[in-house]
């Protein structure tokens, strides 16, 4: 890897209403080097790479982006791809129906006498695949590609583009951990290579693997830059910068006593698809007590989300049998307000998609799911509705401008929060918390442990799923874990440990 320093973001400031994001940040990357920018939810990573990019034009910043020695003026995003940057967001911007070549080459078209040549087309999109490890066909459509193949051909789409510097925004959010691996040993391939990457994560784990250097940001400002040729970047220094306080116990100690009541049951639980005779869950047994965490631990498809939705009134509209016991008395939700009426509240692993309503704002998005309890007559209650948001925003602490702010505006941490508002307002007997730390840092984590403890010690019982092991480990008080559908072991978490929840995971 060179020293010579290919990028320099002076004095940058970024502005929007109601919200200082960006305030006199500096940030420099050296040519070759894998650069990581962590920092908590609503620090300002991914606007500083937006106005690297051109997604903010010059103009609706402060400051001086300089690239090999040259001060840039970007106005568009076209700007900064012919100065060889090319930036990778968690939505990927792929097209579903069309063909991998056709969106490698999306853009740029290779043309011949005016005419676009699709064979040197799909030639040059093998070599690009090619360059990704990818083995497939370029002419498979998008949409039969699972999130990490697409990820590798939103690489190669860079890549074609004589790419320089490749800035990846969370690129393993949604990634199983095979997935995972295959990028982060594609970006040390690309280093090999001189290509400079820079990668906005919260996993630290991914720093410690790959980062050269690291900037952190807190609340719109540089904090520091380390260098791991130094050995200066550590887990306390990493947190300690991120959070601006020491994190002794990522996961706060619990001290209450677990009541005997138990307050949901299933048995003989099982879930057929209706176009299968299949099972998508077999013969499921399962209680949590009051004031308990249950952690459902298991592989990525092994059926963990899809019992929590189908105790959840089952909207996937599976065909079910067993029975399902909710404070001692049989139950059969046919739709999910009916579960919600009853006490059960489901905090979704997907919280844009399924568990927030993006266009509308914080307020809206917390009373949603208990319009009644604010209603006068037929009419909501703009007063009620206003104090109950207010409350949340401030028990939760929950960082927005104000209540009125769209939820789409909010950091990935916040709109966390405000779905978890939204499910407390509905005071839920059983919470269900699937992946519910997914893609937000170090320091929201500890806040969203710090409440369920607080929720179980005033009685709620809690459903965890994880795929973080640790998390399991840390947060729960009993586990299950889930294999191809069925449970394959349970544990106190006296008895757990990673090895033991392996094994019950991949037999």
């Amino acid at each position: 890897m060179k020293d010579r320093q290919i990028l320099e973001m002076k004095s940058i400031c970024k502005s929007f209403p109601g919200v200082k994001a960006l305030d006199d940040v500096t940030f420099s990357v050296k040519e070759g080097e894998i650069h990581c920018l962590v920092g908590e939810n609503g620090a300002g990573k991914s606007t500083l790479m937006k106005v690297l990019s051109g997604v903010y034009p010059y103009g609706t910043y402060d400051g001086d982006i300089i690239i090999n020695g040259k001060v840039q003026e970007f106005k568009r995003i076209n700007d900064s791809e012919e100065n060889g940057i090319a930036i990778i967001y968690q939505e990927l911007a792929l097209v579903p129906e069309l063909s991998i070549y056709e969106n490698i080459f999306l853009g740029h078209e290779i043309m011949k006498n005016g005419i676009l040549d699709w064979n040197e087309t799909i030639k040059q999109a093998g070599i690009m695949l090619n360059k990704v490890g990818l083995v497939i066909n370029p002419e498979t459509k998008i949409k039969e590609l699972g999130v990490g193949k697409q990820q590798m051909v939103e690489i190669a789409k860079a890549l074609s583009r004589d790419v320089k510097m490749l800035i990846l925004d969370e690129p393993t959010a949604a990634l199983n951990e095979d997935d995972c691996d295959n990028l982060l040993e594609l970006l040390k391939e690309l280093k090999k290579h001189g290509v400079t990457c820079i990668m906005i994560t919260h996993k630290l784990s991914e720093v410690y693997r790959v980062a050269d250097t690291v900037t952190i940001l807190r609340d719109g400002k540089t904090i520091c830059t380390l260098d791991a040729k130094k050995g200066e970047i550590t887990e306390d220094k990493l947190i300690k910068n991120m959070v601006g306080r020491e994190i002794e116990n990522i996961y706060p100690s619990r001290d209450h006593k677990i009541s005997d009541e138990v307050v949901l049951e299933v048995k003989n639980w099982t879930a057929y698809e209706k176009s299968s005779e299949k099972p998508v869950l077999d013969n499921i047994n399962l209680n949590v007590k009051k004031g308990e965490i249950i952690g459902l631990a298991g592989l990525m498809g092994a059926g963990r989300t899809e019992f929590a939705r189908s105790i959840f009134g089952n909207p996937d509209n599976y065909r079910l049998s067993g029975d399902l016991m909710l404070m001692k008395k049989k139950m059969n939700f046919h739709h999910p307000g009916s579960a919600i009426k009853s006490g059960v509240a489901y905090v979704s692993e997907d919280r844009k998609r399924n568990g927030l309503i993006l266009l509308q704002d914080v307020k809206q998005n917390i009373s949603v799911a208990n319009l009644d309890e604010i209603k006068k007559g037929m009419v909501i209650d703009d007063n009620a509705e206003i104090k109950v948001a207010g409350e949340y925003r401030k028990s939760l602490s929950i960082k927005t401008p104000s209540i009125e702010q769209k939820v789409n505006k909010l950091s990935g941490g916040n709109q966390q929060k405000v779905q978890l508002a939204k499910w407390l307002f509905v005071k839920p007997h059983v919470l269900i918390l699937d992946e519910p730390t997914r893609g937000i840092d170090v320091g929201a984590k500890y806040e969203i442990y710090t409440l369920m403890n607080e929720l179980v010690a005033q009685g709620m019982s809690i459903i965890m799923i994880s795929s973080e092991l640790p998390e399991v480990l840390g947060m729960s008080d009993r586990i299950y874990v889930v294999s191809e559908g069925q449970i394959s072991g349970e544990m106190p978490i006296s008895e757990a440990s990673q090895e033991k929840i392996m094994h019950l995971a991949t037999n």
